[in-house]
């Protein structure tokens, strides 16, 4: 540790720090536009400029100057403010001052430098230099007039995305920011860049001129679009979601957010249910919620629990799994099932579901094998996390499955499962990396347990999480990747059949007279019954609600107050944003509601009664914001008998990152980066 001081103030910072790193210890101001804490340093804009005791006399950048024992820093002098004048007058010379219709307004970096440490005049009488218009594909609008060559951008596709497409050409006032050969950006956090610009340069294109930020209403959540549950915020005026930023959590998405997650909001607007609809002959008639509710106690009385099932749907809270799985069990029925892909999950223990190495101890790893899964396309945030641990070079990587691109360099020790009976064996050398290994982990995806062989896929999985030392009392090393964000959460709830209970595949082709869709879209309708009556109850007309027989709509994510469990089990909740459209409630509402009108009313009547009923179903719920990191000492398998491993390859969950739910396959700007990244002409480009 080093000791220093800074403006009379004494810190005490890591070996190795830097001087802007230490005056933000102190809670001293310095301003910068280049330096970014999770990037790089590059030293770019000299804004940062300090002055150092027993140096040579003149302004130090302090982003690239590391600290020494004594070091006395002073960040306000006459020498420093006449250096950031100057530095602030060149950044402007060709800066077009255009903040009345630039979307950064209210939130530009520049602005506010500009302000605090400027010049109040300016002494440039030359033209200005302009720079044409570059088309990144249809999320990232550029202004590139605007830049300031301060290189974020380039520094974050290169370094935390891993695809290095965007740098800079020619030198001096001729240099540009571009992707050398005109082309959309094909990063799934690409827009992260428009967060990290510190100018009006890059912005978001479907959000453009849509609002000012203090017209927007803020409110705190968790995205529900993929199963990391990043912390988001929601910006609303009105009725409307107008846009979603990431909110910074170190244990989870750090401070990235996902393209799908990020630019999808415009799907929450359209194909919207906003009432109540009955199915009569082939059409459907809108209708109130008293008739619905009607109709639906009509056509369950007199039929038995064991011919009543229950199908949960991806997007859902727990307090409506929870209300379901309830109302469930009073009818007498104990069909009710949360694996729309009929995942080989195995819910005895918690850590044979879980993300037990949790999604910041990937930073401790030295060894990742991943199963089955394409973690870039399921899971880009977390994709980013194993890539800052591989890009220190401590962690190696082998994948048995589909070869992808996965922004790292990985060994492909297979395409199936008889490359896992070759680790086993010892045959492939990536066994022996696993071996010398200190800290080992495996990454299990949906992909390899949703095939018919998926129980013996993740016996065979846990096994080699054994045999090279994966679980052990100070490291658990076995992870399953969820896909969907309320998977976990049911699991916990043990949304699953009981004894007597029948799973998805069982309800559907007849096996149940009613069937109750929560949310339910990620499976193939055609498969129900012809005579089964279905109750969708969800907030977009998608798959389930066309072959419903009566639809209750519900809340989106940014319509209710819900509990979500992240695959790691980190038990988080979002906030009402805005209020649901039309006639459209909150789930668990809803629910409560039918309950009421079969004779078999739920015991909690507001979200205070729920949530206790949730923590006294599973004490995790009670727990917010924390997850604890299981030890591996229990090794016994997974239960169930495994069968034989099939031969063929495995194949990633998710084939197109940009639809995976009905609000991604609602928006327009997600159908705008499909026709982008996934037609036939762009994949003969890539």
């Amino acid at each position: 540790m080093v000791k220093l001081t800074i403006d009379g103030i004494e810190v005490v910072v890591p070996n190795g720090s830097s001087v802007i790193q230490a005056a933000d210890a102190a809670g001293v101001e310095i301003p910068r536009f280049c330096y970014h804490e999770r990037l790089s340093v590059a030293g770019n804009c000299r804004m940062c400029l300090v002055e150092i005791e027993k140096m040579p006399p003149k302004p130090v950048a302090s982003c690239g100057q590391p600290v020494s024992e004594g070091m006395v820093v002073h960040t306000d002098t006459e020498m420093v403010r006449k250096g950031r004048r100057g530095v602030m007058e060149f950044l402007l010379i060709n800066h077009p001052l255009d903040c009345p219709i630039c979307d950064q307004g209210g939130e530009c970096d520049l602005q506010d430098e500009a302000m605090g440490y400027g010049r109040d005049h300016s002494r440039y009488d030359e033209n200005k230099r302009a720079v044409g218009q570059k088309d990144w594909g249809p999320l990232v609008k550029t202004v590139m007039t605007r830049c300031i060559h301060c290189t974020r951008c380039v520094r974050f596709t290169s370094e935390v995305a891993g695809v290095p497409e965007l740098g800079a050409t020619a030198r001096g006032e001729n240099m540009e920011i571009g992707t050398y050969v005109q082309k959309a950006l094909s990063s799934e956090l690409s827009g992260n860049i428009i967060d990290l610009c510190p100018v009006g340069a890059l912005t978001s294109k479907p959000y453009a001129f849509t609002a000012r930020t203090w017209e927007l209403r803020k409110t705190d959540s968790i995205d529900v679009l993929d199963a990391v549950g990043a912390n988001i915020r929601i910006d609303a005026r009105g009725a409307e979601v107008l846009r979603i930023l990431p909110r910074i959590n170190d244990e989870v998405n750090e401070e990235w957010l996902g393209d799908k997650s990020r630019f999808s909001v415009d799907g929450l607007k359209r194909r919207r249910l906003d009432r109540p609809w009955l199915r009569e002959g082939a059409k459907l008639r809108a209708a109130s919620w008293e008739e619905a509710f009607a109709t639906i106690a009509n056509r369950i009385k007199g039929v038995p629990g064991d011919r009543i099932g229950a199908i949960a749907g991806d997007l859902c809270d727990a307090e409506s799994l929870l209300a379901l799985k309830d109302m469930m069990i009073a009818l007498g029925s104990q069909n009710f099932d949360c694996r729309q892909d009929g995942a080989a999950l195995d819910a005895g223990r918690r850590e044979f579901y879980l993300f037990n190495t949790t999604i910041a101890g990937i930073e401790e790893a030295d060894a990742l094998l991943i199963i089955g899964s394409n973690p870039r396309r399921e899971a880009p945030v977390l994709n980013a996390r194993i890539r800052k641990r591989w890009i220190t070079g401590r962690l190696a990587v082998g994948l048995i499955g589909e070869a992808v691109d996965l922004t790292y360099q990985y060994t492909h020790v297979g395409s199936g499962p008889d490359a896992l009976e070759g680790l086993t064996s010892g045959a492939h050398g990536f066994a022996e990396i696993l071996k010398n290994a200190k800290k080992p982990m495996i990454i299990l995806g949906q992909g390899a347990l949703t095939r018919p062989d998926g129980a013996a896929v993740l016996a065979a999985a846990w096994a080699l999480g054994v045999k090279f030392n994966m679980l052990n009392a100070d490291w658990h090393g076995f992870n399953i990747l969820h896909t969907a964000a309320a998977r976990v959460g049911a699991l916990d709830l043990g949304f699953l059949p009981g004894p007597e209970g029948k799973n998805l595949f069982a309800m559907l082709n007849g096996g149940v007279d009613v069937l109750w869709l929560l949310g339910a879209d990620e499976f193939d309708t055609a498969n129900i019954g012809a005579n089964t009556f279905v109750i969708y109850q969800g907030h977009h007309g998608d798959a389930g609600a066309r072959r419903a027989d009566v639809i209750l709509p519900g809340a989106a994510y940014t319509e209710k107050h819900g509990t979500y469990v992240n695959l790691e089990g980190r038990v988080q909740q979002g906030f009402m944003a805005v209020s649901p459209p039309g006639e459209a409630r909150e789930d668990w509402r809803i629910v409560r509601a039918v309950s009421a009108y079969l004779g078999h009313a739920l015991p909690y009547d507001d979200l205070a009664q729920l949530r206790a009923a949730l923590a006294r179903a599973n004490p995790v719920f009670g727990q917010l914001g924390e997850v604890r990191r299981l030890a591996g000492t229990d090794v016994s398998a997974p239960a169930g008998e495994g069968g034989a491993l099939l031969n063929d390859g495995f194949s990633p969950a998710v084939v197109n990152y940009y639809q995976t739910d009905p609000i991604s396959r609602a928006s327009p700007t997600m159908a705008a980066c499909v026709a982008t990244h996934y037609s036939p002409l762009a994949e003969a480009a890539e």
